[in-house]
């Protein structure tokens, strides 16, 4: 099964996109963040036609997450359970054949010790802490989405141009190493070592081209799932077409 996460910036901008990559890469399971649509314009007639199944959750302009399957999709849960009804799109989770998927865009942060800096150090707290309560590190699980934080010096294209910057700083990548500490694996790693990728180029100073990027979506996985996966790898070709998105989709492969 290939399970992919893609930060699309806008489903209604990049529809045909999506569902061109997907058939093109025979894609089971995508999993989007910042779809930037509400649930009522969501494009599902369009996915359902093409023969997907789909959970979503968004808002206007900003946000907004969704699973899209080949398979049927189950127990879904949006947004973490105690979240009040207007907090951000930022969280879906469901199970598909048997793996319990979280697809999370985590908060950007915007500025260091900021109070949407704060908010992002609380989030990934939060986002623990529902693990620690919901789910068995003996079961299949994976989390997948747009991070906003590269943890490692091999995920940034120059450490020192980023050191102590936003998506790079220590309390960023302490927090998100907390989340790690669950119990996943990163399967990137697992299958490609140091190996220097990224998922996100800025739309300025020619930073695709120039491949100064950073790693940003990442697909992390139980240790029992983590040992079924067969390949992991960024496909850059998405972010060389016409109106791309600032992200490109990662993709796991397993034996399941």
């Amino acid at each position: 099964m290939k399970i992919a996460t893609w930060n699309v910036n806008s489903i209604a901008i990049r529809l045909e996109q999506v569902l061109k990559w997907i058939s093109d890469t025979n894609t089971d399971v995508v999993c989007l963040q910042e779809t930037k649509c509400v649930d009522e314009k969501f494009p599902l007639e369009a996915i359902t036609d093409f023969g997907y199944h789909a959970a979503f959750m968004g808002q206007k302009s900003y946000n907004g997450v969704a699973i899209l399957s080949r398979f049927p999709i189950e127990d879904v849960q949006k947004n973490f359970l105690d979240d009040d009804p207007d907090a951000p799109k930022r969280l879906i989770a469901a199970t598909i054949k048997g793996v319990r998927i979280v697809n999370t865009y985590i908060p950007n942060g915007t500025e260091l010790w900021t109070d949407k800096f704060t908010f992002k150090l609380d989030w990934l707290q939060r986002l623990r802490k529902m693990f620690d309560a919901a789910c068995d590190k003996n079961s299949d699980v994976l989390l997948c989405g747009d991070f906003n934080v590269a943890p490692e010096e091999s995920d940034v294209w120059n450490v020192k141009a980023w050191e102590g910057k936003l998506h790079f700083s220590k309390p960023e990548r302490a927090a998100i190493h907390h989340v790690k500490q669950w119990g996943f694996v990163d399967v990137f790693r697992q299958m490609n070592g140091d190996l220097q990728e990224f998922s996100w180029w800025n739309y300025r100073e020619g930073a695709f081209p120039k491949n100064h990027g950073l790693r940003i979506d990442h697909i992390w996985t139980s240790k029992n799932l983590a040992e079924k996966c067969i390949a992991c790898w960024i496909d850059r070709e998405p972010r060389t077409w016409e109106r791309p998105s600032d992200h490109t989709p990662v993709v796991a492969e397993f034996k399941i």
